[in-house]
């Protein structure tokens, strides 16, 4: 079982910076690949970046390569999305996902925790 937190979402301006923060809590989280995925009005929830159970392995929506990094702490039980030269098409909810696996996937639908999303507004 896992219990996901997200925090770090709030205003910024286009170019700005922000580190999205995802609290895990439950014994598999070390053990679990984590992913970021942003939902805006009107779409799909989409992949952002994910990140293997050890961070050996990462992948990132061609959107946001180069801009985002996605780390985690185990320690810590915590994932974080480092969002550097951010636009305003960013600006949607950004939900903090966990697999009951390691590996690196990008579906929605392999995440079985979800937490409830932190919004990311950019303005022009």
């Amino acid at each position: 079982q896992v219990q996901l937190v997200e925090s770090g979402g709030g205003l910024v301006q286009a170019g700005g910076s922000l580190r999205l923060s995802c609290a895990g809590s439950g014994r598999s989280f070390s053990t679990s690949a984590m992913g970021w995925f942003r939902q805006a009005p009107g779409k799909e929830r989409e992949f952002v970046a994910a990140i293997s159970w050890s961070g050996g392995s990462t992948n990132y929506a061609d959107s946001v390569k180069g801009r985002f990094t996605i780390s985690r702490d185990n320690a810590k039980s915590t994932v974080y999305l480092q969002m550097n030269s951010l636009k305003p098409e960013d600006t949607v909810v950004y939900y903090c996902a966990a697999r009951t696996l390691g590996l690196v996937v990008v579906s929605t639908t392999s995440y079985a925790y979800w937490g409830q999303g932190t919004q990311v507004t950019v303005s022009s």
